[in-house]
């Protein structure tokens, strides 16, 4: 049964009021600008362009891999109408749990909270794996020290904690500093490329059907959305918003144009500036250096260890948004009475969740010592697989919240227009129900389990992970029913105190 909610207007009004301000409710004057910075800097341009775009186009569809960030791009901006939409209906922070416990009932809110906390969880501690293993062999390359990788991703996680612990505009002006310096470092090897014409002249090869269609472009999709998680964690910063109601839409929308359009236009600068004649042949070599060899052809051998310094604080940028999204997340689960309360304090001068904050620097350092302690490689286990299960993860959350969307509109019946609340949900879902079989068939590779021919194999390692990311949501669809049998009032609150659709 659907009780009301007291600080709700009619729903014919189509808009749902800000209840009153909660003792332990977060407060900021973060304007678009701000929260953009930190959406972009956890997408991390420079290491997709540099990392995630030479492995998709080598595994996936060549020089055809720069128009599927354009393909992602559009996918996500459908999902970004209903997202955005909801927002303005729903004026809490929680993001996915919150809305797809508005939309979908308590039960799946609670299981989408779980499998969000995985989500930016793993990609978190993927990429903590993946800059302990570039600074150990950056420092050896400037003649320093050989020392493990796990130290220098344990000193990541310290200072991202304390940054963390601090008030959130700290990490926006720290983010937005790394994110101007690494955008700005391709935009200029993309401008020497355009200036001297490319190795093979310039040309639209990258966006013709035929390479788009060509080799395996479901892997090459699959790579660059990878490279978006992350722009829809705006909604968990609206209670540090200057303009929620403005802030975020704006934000959300900024933030998935910018992401889509510079993947694109860089990964197209990076063909043209090898070849694509050239490119894949270049990329059998080492896909992870292939960034570097462009660089130092169009900028000399400065440049390629500008861009090589840029990539580690483009990871530390990355981490360091992700660390911000998962300890507010932590915050809004304990305000809605599912973990521990304490999880829900606020700094009295820093106005930042810093309880949250101290348990996650704690979770990530525990995980790096126990990767350290069974001898994990960084990059191809730790980053491989702990990035696969996120990229899957996330296509799920963002399907489940357009479904949550269409829910919310058609239960409550609010007028807020046929495109907003229903067609572009459908159709974003659709395109993530694609995506998601996609990933599916393919999740093996993702986390490198295959037979010798390199073909995937449902393996020990592929179940294992897959087991991991079930438990999740199952977890939070019980302790959803055991708060409902236990305690009935605090069930009531879960979800943010308003009841969802009927259940």
């Amino acid at each position: 049964m659907t009780t009301a909610d007291p600080t709700a207007l009619p729903a014919a009004s189509g808009a749902v009021a800000a209840p009153a301000r909660p003792a332990r409710k977060l407060t900021g004057r973060l304007g678009v600008g701000s929260i953009v910075f930190m959406v972009i800097a956890a997408a991390a341009p420079l290491t997709v362009v540099g990392g995630g775009f030479p492995v998709g186009a080598l595994l996936g569809d060549g020089i055809g891999a720069p128009t599927m960030y354009l393909v992602g791009g559009a996918i996500l901006l459908f999902f970004a109408v209903g997202l955005s939409t909801m927002s303005n209906y729903v004026p809490r922070p929680g993001a996915f749990f919150t809305y797809v416990g508005y939309g979908l009932g308590r039960p799946l809110g609670l299981a989408a909270a779980w499998l969000a906390i995985l989500t930016y969880t793993t990609v978190q501690v993927a990429v903590y794996g993946y800059v302990g293993a570039v600074m150990s062999g950056y420092v050896v390359s400037l003649h320093g020290p050989t020392l493990p990788w796990f130290l220098y991703s344990l000193a990541m996680v310290a200072i991202v904690g304390l940054l963390g612990y601090r008030h959130i505009e700290l990490s926006g002006k720290v983010l937005g500093v790394f994110l101007v310096c690494e955008i700005g470092v391709v935009l200029v090897l993309a401008g020497a490329v355009v200036a001297t014409g490319g190795a093979e002249g310039l040309s639209v090869a990258p966006f013709n059907p035929t390479n788009v269609m060509s080799g395996a472009p479901a892997l090459a999709l699959m790579f660059a959305l990878a490279g978006f998680i992350g722009f829809e964690s705006t909604a968990i910063y609206r209670d540090e918003a200057k303009d929620p109601q403005k802030t975020i839409p704006r934000a959300t929308y900024a933030s998935l144009i910018i992401i889509a359009v510079f993947y694109t236009f860089a990964s197209w600068a990076l063909v043209m500036g090898i070849g694509p004649s050239h490119l894949m042949s270049e990329l059998a070599k080492d896909p992870s250096a292939f960034i570097g060899t462009v660089t130092a052809r169009y900028l000399g051998p400065v440049g390629g260890w500008i861009v090589n310094t840029l990539m580690i604080t483009s990871m530390f940028a990355c981490v360091l948004s992700f660390h911000n999204v998962i300890t507010r997340y932590q915050h809004s689960m304990s305000n809605a009475s599912v973990l521990p309360t304490a999880l829900g304090k606020v700094h009295k001068t820093h106005r930042s969740p810093h309880a949250s904050s101290i348990v996650q620097t704690i979770t990530a350092a525990v995980l790096m010592i126990a990767f350290a302690l069974f001898h994990l490689d960084p990059v191809l286990q730790v980053f491989t697989w702990f990035s696969g299960i996120s990229t899957f993860a996330i296509v799920v959350l963002m399907g489940l919240t357009c479904l949550a969307v269409i829910a919310y509109f058609t239960a409550k019946k609010i007028k807020a227009g046929l495109w907003k609340t229903w067609i572009a949900p459908v159709i974003g879902f659709l395109g993530l129900a694609v995506v998601a079989v996609i990933i599916a068939q393919n999740f093996p590779l993702l986390i490198g389990d295959a037979d010798a021919k390199g073909n995937p194999v449902f393996g020990t390692l592929t179940v294992t992970f897959l087991a991991l990311m079930a438990a999740f949501p199952v977890f939070g669809i019980v302790q959803a029913l055991v708060i409902k049998a236990r305690k009935p009032a605090a069930y009531k609150n879960v979800i943010d105190t308003i009841s969802t659709i009927e259940e």
